[in-house]
């Protein structure tokens, strides 16, 4: 209904990919799990909706994962992508509908038989599983650099923003048997995560050994909204609390964008804390709070940076004076570690000298993702 095409299970696409169970639905697109009846084995496949405005957007896609399946071919760091395996069309009762087929975007049912090397629940799914603390710190760095060089190949080798990094978009991968089976029952974990989120408590499901979870590897998934580099698509990019300041305030955006929602990313995956998590007021906006909670946390965004910005006297009444907040509370990176998380002064010097310099006001100052790669902590 609304545009999606209403898959059953049991269905079989364009005569070889039979579809097994819906693995999630978001506001432009179902996910199935489905058997190549042909290859014998497990794909993913997206089911774009058809609605009005959004074949367009469909037809972007398409071309997006085309341009990452070719570069792959070149430059390993692509294998830290979901990539575009074919695509192609069917005619539902709301209309025309892209159906990309994709490599196996997650884990089934035991009973289905799993491939060798599947990918899993999403990371937010895993961070389900640690509530209030975080993942533990090697995870937490080789994941990192999965990510990193994922986005360095988008960003150099394919010239794309993804404009989406966040938790959800963050596949597992998993090797062995036994590592698979822990994941797939993390799959129906969406009802769980914002409570453990804010560490309410509840069942603490299955929590990894260390060896185990490190032998998972991670993937970036979802173009859905990515665009070209040299082409944006929308001014409107990114979750909330992993919104880059430059796209909250109307700035042409480029890959630091990225960087930035990178940033809050490992974060939340050290701490179990989002970084940012804005919320409206009786007088103010969520747009509002989070540029108001950005100051508090990072400091005065300079004069000549602040009013640069499109959106500039949306937010700001004088340079360095918001116009519906007037009372912040200035918590810096270091305090929040060591007093709220209770982190060591070893630990919280050189995280911060790896977070501050991807979440610098100014993009064209704000590290890339080659310059991550190459930071201290994530090797130590």
């Amino acid at each position: 209904t609304g545009g999606h095409y209403p898959v059953r299970e049991g269905e079989v696409f364009n005569t070889q990919y039979q579809a097994l169970c819906k693995l999630g639905c978001g506001a432009f697109a179902t996910v199935w799990l489905c058997q190549d009846m042909r290859r014998k084995k497990h794909v993913a496949v997206k089911v774009l909706k058809s609605r009005e405005g959004f074949a367009e957007a469909a037809q972007d896609e398409v071309a997006l994962l085309r341009c990452v399946s070719s570069m792959k071919k070149k430059d390993r760091a692509g294998e830290n992508i979901v990539c575009l395996l074919d695509d192609f069309r069917m005619i539902g009762e709301s209309g025309f509908h892209i159906l990309l087929l994709l490599s196996a975007a997650a884990l089934g049912q035991q009973s289905l038989g799993l491939p060798q090397r599947a990918l899993g629940p999403s990371l937010r799914c895993l961070m389900g599983n640690y509530p209030g603390q975080g993942l533990p710190l090697p995870f937490v760095k080789k994941s990192l650099q999965q990510v990193l060089a994922g986005l360095q190949f988008l960003h150099k080798r394919c010239r794309i923003i993804h404009a989406d990094i966040k938790p959800e978009n963050i596949l597992l991968c998993g090797r062995d048997k036994s590592l698979q089976r822990l994941l797939s029952d993390m799959l129906d974990c969406g009802q769980r995560t914002d409570s453990r989120l804010k560490g309410t408590g509840g069942d603490l499901g299955y929590r990894l050994e260390e060896s185990d979870l490190m032998s998972i590897e991670v993937k970036i998934a979802d173009l859905g909204s990515a665009c070209w580099t040299y082409k944006p698509f929308s001014k409107e990019i990114q979750t909330q609390p992993y919104r880059a300041l430059e796209v909250l305030l109307g700035l042409d955006y480029g890959t630091p964008a990225d960087i930035w929602s990178t940033g809050c990313l490992a974060f939340e995956m050290a701490t179990g804390e989002r970084l940012f998590d804005p919320q409206p007021g009786k007088y103010f906006s969520r747009d509002d709070d989070h540029v108001a909670r950005i100051i508090e946390l990072l400091g005065r965004i300079p004069p000549q940076i602040a009013f640069s910005w499109n959106k500039s006297t949306k937010f700001f009444s004088r340079p360095g004076a918001l116009l519906r907040i007037s009372r912040l509370s200035p918590r810096g990176l270091h305090s929040i570690l060591a007093e709220r998380h209770n982190w060591t002064k070893p630990e919280v010097t050189p995280f911060t000298s790896f977070l501050l310099p991807a979440l610098q006001y100014a993009p064209e100052r704000r590290a890339t993702a080659a310059q991550c790669l190459q930071h201290a902590w994530l090797g130590a």
